[in-house]
């Protein structure tokens, strides 16, 4: 056969495929912008270090939402399980978010169900996150609720004194407190008890639903910053 390089005849010329194998390090301003993008095409449920997460402020959100309106239970507040939150939720570019990604988020198919607590039980109940649990289950939580917590504080008293607020203000020691839970944390999962002494039950629509109809209603969906939850140590 005529020879490539020449165009005469065979030659002896040889042809082989050889492997590159690049070992340059990687471009940091490359990298920081990949990354930077992949984050921005997904709303991540991993978790900064106070234990919040952009996912699971949304699923709270949207769960408050669904059981706002006193008909649908009067909820003030809701709290997300960590443990229930089972994939990172694809923004896809052209923001036609598909129910099988909803499902694989959440695939409990769990009812809503909202409770009456007590600011003592509501206390009770973020202390529970290190008291009833072999390692931190750190909650979730809905717009306009928020507290510090303190690493350095032994279990049952890491919840910073006063800093719990709802909508900017104290809890009253005399108020109750509707909060919205799915309903395997309603009846005690993961060894949260104290939500079950919560009072004058109201079973919502499905867990996985309400996320549904929050992400219908709030096209181009952005994560709020992580400031509920705060860490000192």
């Amino acid at each position: 056969m005529p020879c490539t390089r020449c165009s005469g005849p065979d030659c002896g010329a040889v042809a082989a495929n050889v492997i590159v194998r690049p070992s340059f390090a990687k471009y940091p301003r490359q990298t920081a912008l990949i990354e930077t993008y992949a984050r921005l095409a997904a709303l991540p449920r991993d978790t900064n270090p106070a234990g919040a997460s952009p996912l699971g402020q949304v699923i709270a959100d949207a769960q408050l939402a669904a059981t706002r309106r006193p008909e649908h239970g009067g909820a003030q507040i809701a709290f997300m399980n960590p443990g229930g939150i089972r994939a990172t939720l694809p923004l896809p570019p052209d923001g036609q978010l598909r129910y099988q990604d909803l499902f694989a988020v959440q695939p409990f198919y769990n009812n809503l169900v909202t409770r009456s607590l007590s600011d003592a039980q509501l206390l009770q109940l973020l202390e529970s996150q290190w008291t009833a649990q072999t390692r931190p289950r750190i909650l979730h939580v809905s717009r306009g609720f928020g507290y510090t917590w303190d690493g350095a504080r032994p279990k049952g008293q890491r919840v910073v004194p006063g800093s719990v607020t709802l909508d900017g203000r104290p809890l009253d020691p005399a108020a109750t407190y509707r909060v919205t839970v799915n309903s395997f944390f309603a009846g005690g999962g993961d060894n949260f008890q104290i939500l079950r002494q919560g009072r004058d039950l109201r079973t919502g629509i499905m867990d996985v639903d309400a996320l549904e109809l929050y992400v219908k209603g709030n096209p181009g969906l952005v994560p709020e910053a992580l400031d509920r939850v705060q860490r000192i140590y």
